[in-house]
């Protein structure tokens, strides 16, 4: 394409807000139009970024002609409607973790989208963040020989908008919102040439007892069908801000990632000092500020990506197949809770 890429961003909310950081630093776009279901988080987005038009007719947005990449940057329920107008307008598109509630709606969203024939990319930060994919370069040198224990972990103190805490609109509680990035980092550790096979699963609601019907701590284990083991740690009642980590153990050697609790910064203010970190309790006191965060989490090098993708005509590296493989082995996990043992993914 000889002229900029044209972005239209359906959310106006949390991850819309970090996907506009990452797209600051992306040459050959604009966002010319940006969607909220309320008029005033359309318009804030808009004031903020510069964004032209602020809008709140959903079809009116899909039905323009002039755009070249729809970003669903909505909540969980709204993902399959969504993705499925944009499939028959034949338009492309990006789409939010995880990619929908189950492995059902997920598979509608996979079978639209291949059917239209356009682009589909699934906006995974975590196999895009810069130390993540050093890590998968390392291991493809043969650094650390044959990967064959991947520990992840993701966890904070809760969700930040109370939509989260609704397991009907969402899919599920901490697993659901959190294991979709470690399964996808273990999956991108071991290589997606070895698929999980079997899971097994352990959650339970600790601390928020009737906010939610969902469960704030889980334990996923993933079978690879190497043998190895992917193990994942998901938390909504971890305090501190983000806990962001990964473990690669091989038959060579190992490799550490941590994102949020190795920053090249740490503080001690006797007064707030503003915004720390992403799930931040506190601005004062010892911190672990983390600049740069777009960065650091992945999602500059991921909105980069798929701009590049429509710009060049390419296949994303990660498509609405690698969501549905993921909302597969979420049910599965969820079927182990419920029946404590091992369970067999079904693709």
């Amino acid at each position: 394409m000889s002229r900029p890429v044209r972005v239209a961003m359906l959310g106006s909310g949390f991850v819309a807000e970090f996907y506009m950081q990452g797209l600051a630093n992306v040459n050959g776009h604009e966002v010319v139009v940006n969607y909220s279901r309320t008029p005033k988080r359309a318009k804030t987005l808009a004031a903020k970024w510069k964004i032209p038009e602020p809008a709140t007719k959903l079809d009116a947005v899909i039905a323009r002609d002039d755009i070249d990449l729809y970003i669903i940057a909505l909540p969980n329920e709204e993902h399959l409607p969504v993705s499925l107008a944009l499939a028959a307008a034949k338009r492309n598109q990006v789409c939010t973790k995880p990619l929908a509630r189950n492995r059902g709606e997920a598979k509608k969203m996979f079978d639209a989208v291949r059917k239209s024939g356009r682009l589909h990319g699934y906006a995974e930060t975590e196999v895009f963040s810069p130390c993540v994919v050093k890590a998968r370069e390392m291991i493809e040198s043969g650094g650390i020989g044959r990967v064959l224990w991947v520990r992840s972990r993701e966890s904070h103190s809760g969700p930040h908008s109370p939509h989260f805490w609704d397991v009907e609109k969402t899919g599920g509680g901490a697993m659901n919102d959190l294991a979709c990035h470690c399964v996808e980092a273990a999956r991108y550790f071991f290589g997606k040439e070895n698929p999980v096979v079997e899971v097994m699963a352990w959650g339970a609601n600790l601390v928020h007892g009737p906010k939610t019907k969902g469960e704030d701590n889980a334990l996923l284990v993933l079978k690879f069908a190497s043998g190895g083991i992917g193990h994942c740690e998901l938390s909504w009642t971890t305090k501190g801000g983000l806990d962001l980590r990964n473990e690669i153990h091989g038959s060579e050697g190992s490799l550490f990632t941590d994102v949020t609790r190795g920053t090249p910064i740490s503080s001690f203010t006797s007064q707030p000092a503003g915004y720390v970190i992403e799930k931040a309790d506190l601005d004062f006191g010892w911190t672990r500020p983390l600049p740069e965060e777009a960065f650091a989490y992945g999602y500059q090098a991921e909105m980069r990506h798929f701009v590049e993708c429509v710009r060049d005509g390419a296949a994303p590296r990660e498509t609405y197949e690698d969501g549905y493989i993921v909302n597969c082995i979420l049910d599965a996990g969820y079927e182990s809770m419920r029946r404590k043992r091992w369970i067999r993914v079904k693709y």
